[in-house]
């Protein structure tokens, strides 16, 4: 039944040759026709439903964070991120660093690999980080920042990490008792005498000659042999011991470029897209990357830790992997969502005849 209201609309409308603005009215369920202007001009802008799914996204993100074991870990131990723990697991597991060596890491933003690597390299040891978007890099940790995937990028980090001295802590020499905090009397106490030194010589019985040339000759021809490879591989340009890859493929960015041109790209690296086959080919492009570089720049024994996401294609990657290292395993660490298609290729030490043209094709 029409209403007063609307039949009087309705009269003047006919009679008097007005406009007819019809009032946005609630209707059954059973009879919904299209609404007019002036209903979808009182209804709330479509962003306003966006702004509510974001928040709720992002309540669910910060529940999911403060139930986190591996996060608060990574709070109180101030790593960047609870990644440092998939890193220190997997170093515990396979012995991934050396005092002293040369990491690369590619996709290092916000920095917990870095972390860990800058800390099980020490003393001398030496990281170069390099990401496409701008972040602090940890302490002591050389950064680049630029897309990778760029040859020019590509080719600075390998200027940089050829010179040795470049990104390591620099060297004190010549530190006297009192620089190390240690009194004369107490430096005195720590030195060996002569007389113990000469009694404990005494102890160790002398060597035959002949065992004596063969322990001469079979030193000088481990050392030698170690000079060689290691001057090969310096000839190459293989400088670094270990090479790290955590990149990500950002999906596009849609809108919003003038006030999102460095928050979004950081958000959009760390989180996945939501398709798997997306998702698993852009970590399978990456890690071919990474590898190619990996290829280039790592020395005979060094090792290859990459993340990817889990497809059809990773079979294919570990057999390019198995052509150049000697041990590949596949890793799921404790501190990856077990929800997540996450894993990770540990590469271990690098083969010496491998060429480029088995390893590569297809």
């Amino acid at each position: 039944m029409l209403s007063t209201r609307l039949i009087r609309q309705l009269a003047q409308s006919a009679l008097l040759d007005r406009p007819l603005i019809l009032p946005c009215v609630q209707l059954s369920t059973q009879f919904r026709p299209r609404p007019s202007v002036n209903c979808l001009r009182a209804r709330a802008p479509p962003n306003q439903a966006t702004s509510r799914a974001s928040s709720s996204s992002s309540t669910r993100w910060k529940n999911r964070q403060g139930r986190d074991r591996f996060a608060k870990e990574a709070r109180v131990a101030a790593w960047k991120s609870r990644a440092a723990f998939k890193l220190l697991e997997m170093n515990e597991k396979y012995r991934l660093f050396r005092a002293g060596n040369t990491v690369v890491d590619l996709g290092y933003a916000p920095g917990s690999w870095s972390q860990v690597a800058i800390n099980r390299t020490s003393p001398n040891g030496r990281v170069v980080g390099i990401d496409i978007i701008p972040a602090q890099p940890p302490r002591g940790v050389s950064t680049i920042q630029g897309n990778f995937l760029s040859p020019a990028v590509q080719a600075e980090v390998r200027a940089y990490v050829q010179d040795p001295a470049r990104g390591r802590p620099i060297q004190r020499h010549g530190f006297s008792a009192t620089d190390r905090g240690i009194s004369a009397e107490e430096l005195e106490s720590q030195e060996t005498s002569y007389l113990d030194r000469e009694r404990h010589a005494s102890l160790i019985p002398d060597p035959s000659p002949g065992d004596a040339e063969k322990d001469v000759e079979n030193d000088a021809a481990a050392a030698n042999k170690w000079v060689s490879k290691r001057e090969r591989d310096d000839r190459l340009g293989r400088v670094v011991n270990v090479v790290l890859s955590d990149m990500s493929e950002p999906w596009s960015q849609t809108q919003s470029f003038y006030v999102r041109s460095v928050t979004e790209p950081y958000l959009r690296m760390m989180n996945t897209s939501g398709n798997a086959f997306r998702d698993h080919a852009g970590s399978m492009d990456l890690c071919l990357a990474a590898l190619e570089f990996a290829f280039d720049t790592l020395r005979e024994g060094g090792h290859f830790v990459c993340k990817f996401y889990q497809g059809g294609e990773d079979k294919a990657f570990e057999k390019k992997l198995r052509k150049l290292f000697e041990r590949v395993h596949r890793e799921k660490p404790e501190s990856s969502r077990s929800e997540s298609k996450e894993a990770f290729f540990v590469a271990l030490k690098r083969k010496a005849d491998a060429t480029k043209e088995e390893v590569f094709r297809e």
